[in-house]
Formats: C-alpha cells, structure tokens, sequence
C-alpha cells in the first residue's frame, strides 16, 4: 500500500462540494483514509494501490487551486486504515486563534531538513544563535519519539500550546525557535500565531518530521513519529510499528 499525508492551504468557497467530489473519487479508486475539507483547504491521510493513489492526486492536481500540492510517502504492506471518512470542517486543524491562517497572514518563515540538519549538528544556526526544536504535537504523540532535546509541551490539544507555552517565551528569547510537528500543519499555524504574539525569532520545519524523515533520516530525533492510522508510529527509515492493520 502507498500511503500519502498532505495539506494544502488554499481559499475553498463550497467546501461541501469539494468534500463530496474528493470523496466520490477516493471510494471509487479503493482508497481509505481521511480527508479534511475546510474553507482555507485540505488535509489528507490517504492509502491505496500505487496506481490508485497517483490516479486520486493527478485529478486533484488538475484543480489549479492544487497544483503545487506536496505530498509525503511511504509505503506499508496492508492497509493501514479501517475506512474512508470525509470530513467538513471550520479549520484543516483546529487551532481556534487569530492570526495563525497562512492565507490572510501569509506562510511563516522556514527552515528546509538539511539546512536544520546543518544546524543541529553545528550547534547553532547561520547567526550564530542557539537553536531549540519545539514540538506543537500532544504529549502523545511525542511519547513515541522527538527530536533529540527538543522542548515539549504537556497537552492534549492544539488548541493548548498558546497557555502551554506561555511559561518559556522568557527562555526562547535569544534562541532560534524551530517549530515542528508531524507533516507540517500545526507547526505552521502554531508559528504564525507566535510570530503575530511577538516572538519574531520563529521558523517552521518545512515538511514537518515526515518531510525530515525523508530528506534527512533519524539524525538529531529519538524514536518514531506517531502517525493518525494503524501503522501507529514510523521510523526514519518510514517504516512502521504495526504492519499488519487491515
């Protein structure tokens, strides 16, 4: 089975329309997973034969609003989820705070795998400044693996990382920030937000840790990357816990 995660921040007037046409051809192609469909975009976790995965996002990109659309891979030897739900809601994430939408705020500043992979091995970012890895994931997710030293938050939503993070802005101040999170999508709403609060010395890990895993491998990360199917968690090789969900 080919499994894709991706999103795509884009303006979407009739989501509900959208939701139905993506739905429609994701049942017709086998495929199972989630997709998420809001009025600033999508967010998909999708598996299926590799002909019919390619065939789904070949459509979607033929859609101008999802041309540039960026997936991340791998590969798993059953189907790692039990159904295909579809889902229409206010966000792709929900994060509920202002000024953390890239499309009236714009993308937040990035740093690409290998140049963040540069850092974490010299110490210190091209200026010099210390660099600390923060994790926007729950305390779940980050239970499986994180990068080596990051600062980690005890939550369980989201929608807690703003109050959650308020104790430590103090200590981030002279730092590099880098904030990450599975695929991409928290860890860009999340430094958006921070940026609009005061915290200009933000960047976002392009890609997430999947993007990492990808790109880099496990260097600088203990453990796995907790992923939202029955795969469970995923080494840097993008290779699962479990593989044997059906």
């Amino acid at each position: 089975m080919l499994n894709i995660a991706a999103y795509h921040f884009v303006s979407i007037d009739q989501p509900d329309d959208l939701a139905k046409v993506l739905h429609e051809r994701a049942d017709a192609a086998g495929l199972r997973g989630t997709i998420l469909v809001a009025g600033e975009g999508i967010n998909l976790f999708l598996a299926g034969e590799d002909d019919a995965i390619h065939g789904f996002l070949d459509a979607l990109r033929e859609d101008a609003r999802f041309a540039d659309l960026l997936v991340k891979f791998s590969h798993s030897r059953t189907q790692p989820f039990g159904r295909l739900k579809t889902k229409v809601k206010p966000e792709i994430i929900s994060f509920r705070r202002d000024n953390a939408s890239p499309l009236s705020d714009g993308r937040a500043p990035m740093v690409e795998p290998h140049t963040l992979a540069r850092w974490l091995d010299q110490g210190f970012d091209d200026a010099g400044k210390p660099v600390v890895m923060l994790d926007t994931r729950n305390r779940e997710e980050f239970g499986y693996g994180t990068f080596t030293g990051a600062l980690t938050l005890p939550i369980d939503n989201f929608t807690d990382l703003p109050e959650a993070l308020q104790p430590h802005r103090d200590a981030l101040r002279d730092a590099t920030v880098v904030s990450f999170c599975t695929g991409g999508i928290r860890c860009e709403k999340a430094a958006l937000w921070m940026q609009a609060d005061g915290m200009r010395n933000v960047l976002q890990l392009d890609g997430g840790i999947l993007g990492y895993f990808e790109q880099v491998g496990g260097r600088h990360y203990d453990g796995r990357c907790f992923v939202f199917d029955g795969r469970v968690a995923l080494d840097p090789q993008l290779q699962p816990l479990v593989d044997d969900a059906a």
